[in-house]
């Protein structure tokens, strides 16, 4: 059987949710983060990274969410989720599938990183790192992240669903760096289309049955 290698609040949500659209068997393996919010040094003894998430599946051990995303479906898919071959939205499907980790989670993450580093600096350096982190994020990390959700915003006032008009895998990958942006990049300053997409994801059933299983996830909470 299926087993997803899950740590609680992490991407790996994201293959529960895969799995519950499909209908297939899995099982959890469960992981908790350590206090500094690192996975716990089990998890290495599935893959050498020691990063969530991870599956293992007929003596295939699989991490990365794109590629996990691209082997259920391929496996287990029989067509789902995944727009016909040879078609625009086969192309589109592509592109935001490798997008989501490849591009979109970058500025997210630095943004994350300088605006943790104020706070976990020495009391004596906490001055000028938090002038260094305001600087980064002002000049660099902001205007970034903007040009980020700008560009989900019109590419989602041409269909519904990132690949198309109808939802696939694609829009499961896309949903981290959405709800990332949600909870500390703003995304709901003028950005509607994409606030729509998260509300119509967080009502699919399959959606709040992968929340039921994984337990607390509060990244776009």
């Amino acid at each position: 059987m299926l087993t997803v290698h899950h740590l609680n609040n992490s991407r790996s949500q994201r293959v529960l949710w895969l799995l519950e659209e499909l209908g297939v068997e899995y099982e959890i393996v469960r992981y908790q983060r350590q206090p500094d919010m690192r996975a716990p040094k089990e998890l290495r003894a599935i893959h050498p990274l020691g990063k969530s998430p991870v599956i293992t599946d007929n003596g295939n051990t699989i991490a990365e969410s794109g590629a996990i995303c691209e082997y259920i479906i391929g496996t287990y898919g029989n067509g789902r989720l995944i727009p016909p071959p040879n078609t625009p939205e086969r192309l589109r499907y592509t592109y935001w599938l490798h997008y989501a980790e490849g591009s979109a989670m970058s500025p997210l993450l630095l943004k994350l990183l300088f605006t943790l580093m104020p706070k976990r600096a020495p009391a004596l350096l906490r001055p000028l790192v938090r002038k260094v982190s305001n600087t980064a994020l002002t000049t660099l990390v902001n205007p970034q992240l903007k040009q980020h959700m700008d560009y989900w915003e019109g590419e989602l006032g041409k269909s519904e669903w990132f690949a198309g008009n109808e939802f696939s895998g694609a829009d499961i990958q896309m949903s981290f760096p959405l709800e990332a942006a949600a909870a500390r990049g703003g995304l709901e300053q003028g950005h509607p289309k994409a606030m729509a997409f998260l509300e119509r994801i967080h009502a699919r059933p399959a959606y709040a049955r992968a929340l039921e299983k994984g337990g607390p996830y509060v990244i776009g909470r």
